[in-house]
C-alpha cells in the first residue's frame, strides 16, 4: 500500500525512491539530505536510520545517479538536488526504460498476430480493464460500440474515442448520463447515442464494448452496485476476439438487436 505523501512525506519519499531502484540506505540518505539541504555523514546519520559508516556508500550510489554533489573538504558536506530536479531525473529515466521495454517487446511479438481467439480471456482491476479498453479503441478501424456507467467514462477514454472519430471510426455510445452525453457530443459531434439495455444503476454492470464487430469486452463491478470505481480491485472483465468467438457472437447479436430497436427508420 502506498504511503500518503501529505501525511508521512519521509516514508512516502523513501518508498518511491526504492521503487526507482535505490537501496534503502541511499533512499533514506537522499530524503535526509532533502530535509537538511546540506549535511555531513554525521548529520545524515543523526536524522535517519542510516549508520554513519554506510552513509558514504549511500552517497556514492546517489552521486552515480546524479542526485547528490559532494564538497571536497573535511568533513565532506553533501548536497541533494531539488525535488523538482529529482522528479525530472526519475521521469526521464522512467521514460527511457519504458521506451526500451516497448522496443524490446515489439521485437518479440509474432510477425502475424492471431485474429481468432478461442474462448474468452479475463482481466482484473479497473486500471487493467481501462488499459485493455484503450488498446481496443486504438485498434478500431470501422466502429466502436461502447456502453458504460458514468464513473467509468474517464477523460482518457473520451480522448481515445475522439482520436478514433478523427480516424473516421463510427462511435456509438450508450448507458451514460445526459450531462456526459452532452459533453461527448460537444467533443465528438458525430457520436451516436443510444438507450441502454437496462437501468445500469440497478446492476453491477461496468462496461460492454464491441470493436469492428470482431472484438468484445464485458465487465462488472465485482463488489456490486456500491463498488467504488476508483478501487483497483472493483472491476473484472472478460473479452474475446474473432468473428466465430462465442462471446463475440453473443454480444454482436445483442448489440444488433439494441441498435436496430433504437433506429428510427423501419
Amino acid at each position: 500500500m502506498t504511503t500518503d505523501p501529505t501525511r508521512d512525506p519521509q516514508s512516502a519519499a523513501v518508498e518511491q525512491l526504492e521503487q526507482f531502484g535505490l537501496s534503502s540506505y541511499a533512499a533514506r540518505t537522499f530524503v535526509a539530505l532533502a530535509g537538511l539541504g546540506i549535511g555531513t555523514a554525521r548529520d545524515v546519520s543523526r536524522v535517519s536510520d542510516v549508520p554513519r559508516t554506510r552513509v558514504y556508500d549511500a552517497v556514492n550510489e546517489l552521486r552515480d545517479r546524479g542526485l547528490v554533489d559532494v564538497q571536497q573538504s573535511s568533513p565532506k558536506p553533501f548536497w541533494a538536488i531539488s525535488a523538482e530536479s529529482a522528479g525530472r531525473t526519475f521521469e526521464h529515466e522512467l521514460q527511457h526504460r519504458t521506451d526500451l521495454l516497448r522496443t524490446a517487446l515489439a521485437e518479440l511479438e509474432p510477425v502475424e498476430k492471431q485474429n481468432e481467439q478461442r474462448g474468452v480471456w479475463t482481466v482484473d482491476g479497473q486500471t487493467a480493464v481501462t488499459e485493455r479498453v484503450l488498446e481496443f479503441f486504438g485498434s478500431a478501424e470501422e466502429e466502436i460500440i461502447y456502453m458504460t456507467v458514468e464513473d467509468l467514462l474517464t477523460d482518457d477514454l473520451i480522448e481515445a474515442l475522439s482520436d478514433a472519430a478523427e480516424r473516421d471510426v463510427s462511435i456509438k455510445l450508450g448507458g451514460v448520463s445526459a450531462d456526459v452525453q452532452e459533453r461527448i457530443q460537444d467533443e465528438i459531434p458525430g457520436a451516436m447515442m443510444f438507450e441502454s439495455l437496462w437501468v445500469w444503476s440497478d446492476t453491477p454492470a461496468g462496461r460492454l464494448m464491441m470493436i469492428d464487430g470482431q472484438k468484445t469486452l464485458v465487465s462488472a463491478l465485482v463488489n456490486g452496485v456500491e463498488a467504488n470505481p476508483t478501487d483497483p480491485r472493483s472491476e473484472t472483465a472478460i473479452w474475446g476476439e474473432g468473428e466465430k468467438n462465442s462471446l463475440v457472437v453473443v454480444l454482436k447479436a445483442v448489440f444488433t438487436w439494441r441498435l436496430d430497436t433504437d433506429d428510427p427508420d423501419p
